[in-house]
């Protein structure tokens, strides 16, 4: 028996959207031939795009798809900044972003980049829970402020961002300045299928989700683009995806994409958090040594438990948790190999002596309480074993 609990880096793909997946390769036209199966590819691609579109609030012609999350995220962000134009001397200096310390790295690298080109960003701190300080947004707001970029939850900690507040203290923003900017961009991948996407209600401009963390394909993602905002084409060619995308549309990926929204369901959410809940709990009962990072409760997300433990390494802990064919995380999956601290450990102040020693348990739509029971008696004998070997150092 095999315990998969590394559904935020990516979850297994349902068989009913395997099913539309396996459609989508018998539609082999291109949607942008006049043809009769390209006609047939577009068809489908346009019934994918609106049922995607109903799922967010939105229109159909608002709905770009990409083949990641991180495409769409560098689309949104780039798009929009090498979208300005302006007269006005020292163009750069006077182009603000605002964003955080804990994004995903396909949100920071891209604003990093912006930034050694120089432009100007304020990456806002969180507290020892992972959240934004609404006073020192509201602070950071100028005029030459063109972007405002929050994630939904959190990738490794799970925090859930007042996105509803921020988003109305962003619209309040623009009124009094008499403009449409700040744009507000939502990273929304790890929120998809656990909160309330609609758009409408987050007063969101630009919002991503993908595939993978929707038991999905990979391949597939979504970039919704407000009506009347207008980006930049970071992949130049064709006219595919209103002039946005270049490329022909990746068509079973994208149906797999559009099927797997409409299978979501609110109950799982509550399932989910029950077991994160009874997780957490007993993990502290029987770890004394556990630090929980990121909140407790309702602003948390429902599948997120991330705990340190002094003095280890996440991958020791996990090497021997794969003995038991318990599969877990350290973080997020785009920089689980690299060397330094996660960002976002460092940003909520995890002690040295934790941070490294730190493991991300996120559960799936398949998680059971039997497999929660099977880690709770496995993991407390693979940390204290760990801790006589290591925990003194």
């Amino acid at each position: 028996m095999s315990i998969y609990l590394d559904n935020a880096a990516s979850g297994p793909v349902d068989k009913e959207t395997q099913k539309e997946v396996q459609r989508g390769f018998a539609i082999f036209g291109n949607p942008s031939s006049f043809n009769d199966e390209g006609r047939r590819a577009k068809k489908a691609l346009e019934e994918a795009r609106t049922k995607v579109a109903g799922f967010l609030g939105a229109k159909s012609h608002e709905i770009i798809f990409t083949s990641s999350g991180t495409e769409a995220n560098n689309l949104a962000i780039k798009g929009i900044i090498k979208n300005l134009k302006t007269p006005i001397l020292n163009f750069k200096k006077r182009t603000h972003i605002i964003s955080t310390q804990v994004e995903h790295p396909s949100v920071l690298e891209p604003i990093k980049h912006l930034e050694n080109e120089g432009f100007g960003v304020t990456y806002l701190s969180v507290d020892k829970q992972g959240f934004v300080d609404i006073n020192e947004l509201q602070n950071a707001m100028r005029p030459e402020t063109v972007l405002v970029s929050v994630m939904y939850a959190n990738n490794e900690i799970g925090t859930i961002q007042p996105i509803l507040k921020i988003g109305k203290i962003i619209n309040e923003f623009r009124k009094k300045k008499g403009s449409k900017y700040p744009l507000f961009h939502v990273d929304a991948c790890q929120a998809a299928g656990y909160l309330d996407i609609n758009v409408n209600h987050l007063g969101a401009d630009l919002l991503v989700f993908n595939g993978t963390k929707i038991y999905g394909p990979k391949g597939a993602a979504v970039l919704y683009v407000k009506r009347g905002v207008n980006l930049r084409p970071e992949i130049l060619g064709g006219d595919q995806e209103f002039g946005l995308r270049a490329g022909t549309e990746n068509l079973p990926a994208i149906l797999g994409l559009a099927k797997a929204t409409s299978l979501i369901k609110k109950e799982e959410t509550s399932k989910t958090t029950k077991l994160r809940d009874y997780f957490i709990e007993q993990l502290k009962i029987k770890l004394s040594e556990a630090r929980l990072n990121g909140p407790e409760g309702n602003w948390r997300l429902s599948n997120n438990i991330s705990i340190s433990f002094p003095n280890l390494s996440s991958e020791n802990i996990l090497l021997e948790l794969d003995k038991y064919d318990i599969y877990a995380g350290s973080g997020s999956a785009c920089t689980a190999r690299s060397v330094e601290p996660s960002h976002v450990l460092k940003a909520i102040g995890v002690s040295k002596k934790y941070i490294n020693g730190t493991i991300r348990f996120s559960l799936g739509r398949q998680t059971t309480k039997k497999d929660i029971d099977y880690v709770l008696e496995v993991f407390p004998k693979v940390i204290k074993d760990l801790l006589k070997r290591y925990g003194t150092r």
